[in-house]
């Protein structure tokens, strides 16, 4: 048996190519492991501890006595929402619930209110919200 010896030609382009290609693809998969690993979170909440139960606040609109309510467990902050808001108060200021809507959202979302972002129409009710918030959630923070 004689064996004939075979000789392959490789180009040099498609070396380059090959090795980019497989590089490109083990980033990939290195990319997604780090993203799609158990106990991988991307913002590493710091959660305050709460007396249970629910809070009030005070705040005023134009003389108009407004009361916030906030429901806090352990550690969680469960909603947030106007105790006293009556039909009059909604048609004088059309903007104040749909901002304690837009802002409780955020803070439950996020646990904090840290960051939150006012609407640009109601900034100065959302911020009088939030304010109001955040007394509440000092009544209910754990000593």
């Amino acid at each position: 048996m004689s064996s004939k010896t075979k000789i392959v030609v490789f180009h040099m382009k498609e070396i380059i190519y090959t090795a980019i290609f497989a590089a490109l693809g083990i980033l990939l998969i290195l990319l997604l492991l780090f993203m799609f690993l158990p106990g991988h979170t991307k913002g590493k909440q710091t959660s305050k501890d709460y007396k249970p139960g629910i809070y009030t606040a005070n705040m005023t609109l134009n003389n108009t006595p407004l009361e916030v309510e906030v429901s806090v467990d352990k550690n969680h902050i469960n909603s947030i929402r106007f105790a006293n808001l009556d039909e009059s108060v909604e048609t004088m200021y059309p903007l104040v619930q749909p901002a304690m809507e837009e802002i409780a959202g955020q803070i439950i979302k996020s646990q904090s209110t840290d960051k939150i972002k006012a609407g640009e129409d109601d900034s100065y009710t959302s911020n009088l919200i939030l304010d109001t918030i955040q007394k509440a959630l000092k009544k209910a923070e754990a000593d």
